[in-house]
């Protein structure tokens, strides 16, 4: 089996950062299969455009863009690339990054797929940091990776999370798969078969936010994964994400992101 040293990955790559016991890497993939192998770090792929396969022990994803997997390291998988143009953004964590930090990863062992918006919007941050390095960016990347990990690590060991009603998981999936519409508290609630009052009380314990808040997170989140369309308008992608039209985006957008859809998408073709 393959093994990947730090900064190593397969395809063509567009940029390499090192900063201290971290390395970024822009990479474009252009293997249609790459078989079994495994990395000397444990890293982020974050996909920013177009569509891979990965598939692990347990597990097989289909990532799209906007998609966010964790590996811990030495985490054996596989890819297989459709015939479309793959971007990825690897961020790789060297053992000391953690040690320096006195920071545990044992609860985040194997390959992850991250669904919160929340953590691919600082991802997101970290991308757009790459791209106009300073002197304060090696800092401001330090601080988002430790949000990154301050975040997964309360999903994974809140007791809230351990045993979570049912309602949670099918509500997260309604969320997910109908965000573009409009929902009326009662409907949702119906939905998942609670109260809507209980719906609202406790929706803040299990997302950490309201219910409102949460959906217009998922709308900016799936704004960003088609602002790679060079095809599309932004006013387009708007209606597509539930949007009233692209004013209303670009205020959620910026609330969620502090910079414009129009800005990020100059960034990411730049």
């Amino acid at each position: 089996m393959r093994y990947l040293q730090s900064g190593e990955f397969y395809g063509e790559t567009n940029q390499t950062i090192e900063l201290d016991n971290i390395v970024l890497t822009d990479t474009e993939y252009t293997h249609k299969k790459v078989d079994w192998h495994y990395h000397e770090n444990a890293y982020f792929t974050f996909i920013l455009q177009g569509q891979i396969i990965e598939g692990n022990k347990k597990e097989v994803y289909t990532c799209s863009a906007g998609s966010l997997l964790f590996h811990n390291w030495q985490e054996p998988h596989y890819n297989i690339k459709p015939d479309v143009f793959t971007r990825g953004f690897h961020v790789e964590l060297e053992g000391d990054w953690f040690k320096n930090l006195a920071f545990d990863i044992a609860a985040l062992q194997g390959s992850l797929n991250i669904s919160n918006p929340d953590v691919k919007f600082l991802f997101y941050k970290i991308f757009k940091e790459t791209k106009g390095l300073d002197d304060v960016a090696s800092l401001s990347i330090q601080d988002l990776l430790l949000q990154v990990f301050g975040k997964m690590t309360a999903h994974n060991t809140s007791k809230t999370y351990k045993n979570p009603p049912q309602w949670v998981a099918k509500i997260k999936a309604i969320l997910h798969d109908e965000f573009y519409k409009t929902f009326s508290l009662e409907n949702l609630a119906q939905s998942v078969e609670i109260h809507p009052v209980h719906l609202s009380r406790d929706f803040p314990k299990h997302f950490h936010c309201t219910l409102g808040e949460y959906i217009r997170k998922l709308r900016v989140e799936k704004s960003l994964h088609l602002l790679p369309n060079k095809a599309l308008s932004i006013t387009e992608i708007a209606y597509k994400c539930g949007f009233a039209d692209q004013s209303h985006l670009n205020r959620c957008f910026k609330n969620a992101m502090q910079t414009t859809p129009l800005a990020y998408k100059k960034l990411l073709h730049g």
